[in-house]
C-alpha cells in the first residue's frame, strides 16, 4: 500500500508544475528504500564546448521532460542545424543519446555520452566516423532584460570603400567594388572587429540564383539568406529563418538578382526580423546557438559576421544601432 501511495504522490508532483528542484529531492518509499529523481539535474539548456583536436568548437543541448519519465531534446552539433533527440537515456548520473548524420561525413550515428555534476555536464562525443572528442557544458543563461533598451547612435559597419573594421576568419576572398562588399566565391566568413550586445541591424544584400549566405548576430545566431522559392512553405532553414530554430511567418523574398533588406532587432534572446518591409519573425526567443556559431558563450557580447563559405553574396549597406 505504501508504494502505491508514493506512486500516486509522485504522479501528482510531476503534473503540478512544481519547481524542478522538487524532482531532485530524495523521496522515501519505505524505511529502507529510497529513490533519487536525478534526471531533473539534466533538464534545461546547455552551452557546450567541444575539444576537436585542440581546437574549441561550440555546440548546444536542450533536454526536456516528455510525459512522466521520458527525456527528449534538441542538439546543435559543431556543424548543421538544431536536430531533435527522440530520447535521452539517463541512469546513475550518466546520460546518452544519438542522432543520425546530417551534414557530417560517415554513416554512423553521432553519439553523445555524458555525466552530470554540480559543475555542469561533460563527456565524449563520437562522430559519424567513429572519432571521439571530449566536451564540457554549462547551463545557458536566460538573457532576460529588466527594461527596454535605450538606443545609441547608428554606426555604419561598411564604409563603402574597404574592409576597415572587419577581418576574415581565414584566407580572404572578400572585395569592395563600386561601393559593394562582395564574396565572389566560397571562402572565409567576414567578422566585425567590434562586439555587440543588444542592437538593431539594417542589412542590404543581393544574391544570384542558388545563392546562400547568412548574417550572424553576436556571432552565434544565423538569420538565413538563401535563394528560396517564393511559393515555398516558410521554414527555419530557408530565407528569413533563424537557422534551425525559428521559421518566418511568410516567404518575403524578392528572388535572385534583387537588392533586399533585413531589419533585425536583438534584445537578450528575443529577435524581430523584418524582411523587405514585412515583419516575418516578431519578438521570438532564440533557444540557443545555431550551426556555424563562433562560440557558445551566450552571456557575452559578440560580433556581426557574414557567412562567406557558401555561394557568392553582395552587401551594400550594413548599419548597426547598439543599445546604450
Amino acid at each position: 500500500m505504501r508504494k502505491k501511495i508514493f506512486l500516486f504522490g509522485l504522479g501528482y508532483l510531476l503534473l503540478s508544475g512544481l519547481p524542478q528542484k522538487t524532482f531532485a529531492a530524495t523521496i522515501a518509499i519505505s524505511d529502507n528504500i529510497k529513490l533519487a529523481i536525478e534526471p531533473a539535474a539534466l533538464i534545461g539548456r546547455w552551452d557546450i564546448t567541444v575539444d576537436v583536436n585542440g581546437k574549441l568548437a561550440p555546440a548546444w543541448l536542450e533536454v526536456k521532460l516528455s510525459g512522466y519519465k521520458t527525456l527528449v531534446g534538441y542538439f546543435v552539433s559543431t556543424a548543421g542545424s538544431a536536430r531533435p533527440v527522440s530520447e535521452v537515456k539517463f541512469a546513475d548520473g550518466k546520460f546518452k543519446f544519438e542522432i543520425p548524420p546530417q551534414w557530417e561525413s560517415g554513416t554512423s550515428n553521432l553519439v553523445i555520452d555524458g555525466t552530470v555534476s554540480d559543475a555542469g555536464i561533460q563527456g565524449i562525443m563520437t562522430d559519424c566516423n567513429g572519432k571521439q572528442y571530449s566536451w564540457k557544458g554549462v547551463k545557458a543563461p536566460y538573457l532576460k532584460r529588466t527594461a527596454a533598451p535605450a538606443w545609441g547612435k547608428p554606426i555604419n559597419l561598411f564604409n563603402g570603400k574597404d574592409l576597415s573594421g572587419w577581418k576574415a576568419n581565414g584566407p580572404n576572398q572578400w572585395i569592395v567594388k563600386n561601393g559593394i562588399l562582395t564574396s565572389p566565391k566560397a571562402g572565409s566568413n567576414l567578422i566585425t572587429e567590434q562586439k555587440y550586445n543588444d542592437f538593431k541591424l539594417h542589412v542590404e544584400f543581393r544574391y544570384s540564383k542558388g545563392g546562400n549566405s547568412g548574417v550572424y548576430l553576436r556571432g552565434r545566431y544565423e538569420v538565413q539568406i538563401e535563394d528560396s522559392k517564393k511559393d515555398a512553405h516558410p521554414n527555419s532553414v530557408l530565407f528569413g529563418g533563424v537557422y534551425g530554430f525559428l521559421a518566418p511567418n511568410e516567404m518575403a523574398t524578392l528572388g535572385p538578382g534583387e537588392w533586399q533588406s533585413y531589419d533585425i532587432t536583438l534584445v537578450g534572446r528575443l529577435v524581430t526580423v523584418v524582411a523587405n518591409g514585412k515583419t516575418i519573425i516578431s519578438n521570438q526567443e532564440i533557444p540557443g546557438i545555431t550551426g556555424g556559431a563562433l562560440d557558445s558563450n551566450e552571456g557575452e557580447p559578440g560580433p556581426i559576421y557574414l557567412q562567406g563559405d557558401h555561394e557568392p553574396i553582395e552587401y551594400r549597406k550594413i548599419v548597426i544601432t547598439p543599445a546604450k
